[in-house]
């Protein structure tokens, strides 16, 4: 292309050259280098001059080095009199850091994104931003282009039977990813949860001890006000039992019944004492009218059965185990105080009521819990022995293959938790990890290629793999995004509409 020049960082010179490759020319010639004290040093070697300029960076175990390498290349040819100066960003550093995780935390894509522009962006490219909102932080267009096209190509062209296939997130982050795949190729979707399991061996907080009582409050009976401390349910025998109802919570303020009573889903009742009197000529006993209320109703109105969809199974350590596995938090509760879950027949509206006098635990600022769930403080927390997490499966996978998809894999753990879910709670087939941005930090990879319940693992080129790690990972699938960023340069610089990228493409 006339007038165009395409530089290369040090992150991605292969991907670069793929894409000159495409676009029928080669790459522009800068000495890219370091000081001896790590400073970095950049020398422009062709004229840009009145010239459209690509610099194509992505993101590598070095970020910051990328970073300051990325903008001085933009300063430098701003510098020399270039026209227009965009940026192609594969992977966008720094886009998990999109908002505020702690009153004192910094907005760092914003940050960088306001860097960009000082330095002298007048365009970006890039490929599936952690979020999608993290365009109104720049100060100039931004393309965010999608993977999703060539992802679904590849599950039409390799994945036998994918017709039957169930494309499942691993977080409730991520559902909007998930459902636009699982639109695309008309399958069905699930979602994968994790929540940390409550503690059952807790003291009663001082603040339930002034609530006996609020779900059975003082009724009138003959003119005359009856208040009890202690709720009591008569069974329909009319025999009279008494049985406790006291409403206990725990430090971290999730309320159990002590001495619950089993939940009755059959049909709906109220407690006589909390109707208003009404005068009659006979005078009823009020054991006599809720023996007539229950005779009177023939079918259940009501029923909390569970839904057929939904598995749950225990996670101890980031893997699946046993529904008789001991918990490592019977004995000391876990270092944070968390400790095992007490299951029960609870009344799921009584608890809910109760939780409802407590603090919500700590999440987000401005925003939901799920930017918590993905940081690698969570993915700690997995790995912990003295926790245990409930995951929940949500969606029939049975003999099906399962397609678990995110916007990138930087982590292990929350993968092999979700796939070993599938595989061994759901009877999934076959298991296929799919994201955009293979970032793969310290030994993730390795740990997913060692995972038995995982099949194949897809990522793009937008993040570099090294060569030596790529060959040990036999399931490893690597796809190429040189034409989608160069037919993505190539509109921009003739000033075509891009959104023919955004489509899916035929086979």
């Amino acid at each position: 292309m006339r007038g165009t020049l395409v530089f290369s960082g040090t992150s991605c010179p292969a991907l670069t050259g793929k894409i000159c490759e495409n676009l029928g020319m080669a790459p522009a010639e800068a000495d890219l280098s370091q000081f001896s004290n790590g400073e970095t040093s950049v020398r422009i070697l062709t004229s840009v001059r009145d010239k459209d300029v690509f610099v194509v960076q992505s993101g590598s175990p070095t970020i910051n080095d990328t970073i300051m390498e990325l903008l001085i290349m933009i300063s430098a040819c701003k510098g020399g009199s270039a026209n227009k100066i965009t940026a192609v960003l594969p992977y966008f550093p720094y886009s998990r850091q999109s908002k505020k995780k702690s009153h004192r935390g910094a907005i760092t894509a914003r940050m960088l994104a306001n860097l960009l522009h000082v330095a002298g962006v007048k365009h970006v490219i890039t490929v599936d931003l952690h979020a999608s909102q993290m365009q109104g932080f720049f100060k100039c267009p931004v393309d965010n282009l999608h993977a999703e096209p060539l992802i679904a190509r590849w599950i039409r062209l390799n994945i036998p039977n994918w017709k039957e296939a169930v494309v499942v997130s691993k977080n409730a982050g991520g559902t909007k990813r998930v459902t636009s795949l699982a639109d695309a190729l008309k399958l069905n979707f699930g979602l994968v949860t994790t929540d940390r399991k409550r503690a059952h061996n807790m003291s009663a907080s001082m603040i339930m001890n002034h609530l006996d009582g609020w779900d059975n409050p003082p009724g009138y009976l003959n003119g005359i006000r009856h208040s009890r401390g202690v709720s009591e349910d008569r069974d329909s025998d009319g025999n009279g039992s008494a049985r406790s109802s006291r409403i206990m919570s725990e430090s971290q303020g999730s309320p159990r019944r002590a001495a619950a009573p089993p939940l009755r889903t059959n049909s709906l009742t109220r407690s006589p004492y909390a109707r208003a009197f009404t005068p009659s000529q006979s005078q009823t006993s009020p054991i006599e009218e809720l023996k007539d209320e229950d005779e009177a109703v023939d079918t259940p109105v009501y029923t909390d059965e569970r839904a057929q969809e939904v598995t749950q199974g225990r996670l101890v350590q980031g893997h699946v185990v046993a529904d008789d596995f001991q918990s490592p938090a019977h004995s000391d509760g876990g270092a944070d105080g968390s400790q095992s879950y007490q299951g029960g027949d609870d009344d799921p509206m009584t608890m809910s009521h109760a939780s409802s006098f407590f603090a919500p635990e700590p999440h987000a600022l401005g925003g939901s819990g799920d930017v918590e769930a993905s940081s690698d403080e969570e993915e700690e927390k997995l790995r912990d022995p003295k926790i245990e997490h409930m995951i929940t499966l949500v969606g029939n996978v049975k003999d099906r293959p399962v397609l678990i998809v995110d916007d990138m894999i930087d982590k292990a753990g929350s993968w092999i938790a979700a796939a070993e879910t599938v595989v061994k709670r759901g009877k999934a087939k076959k298991v296929y990890c799919m994201a955009t941005h293979g970032v793969f930090g310290a030994d993730c990879l390795e740990q997913l290629q060692a995972c038995d319940c995982i099949d194949q693992i897809i990522v793009t080129n937008s993040f570099p793999i090294p060569d030596r790690r790529a060959k040990n990972a036999s399931k490893l699938v690597i796809l190429d995004l040189s034409y989608l960023l160069a037919e993505a340069i190539r509109r921009n610089h003739y000033g075509e509409s891009i959104s023919p990228l955004f489509q899916h493409m035929a086979d």
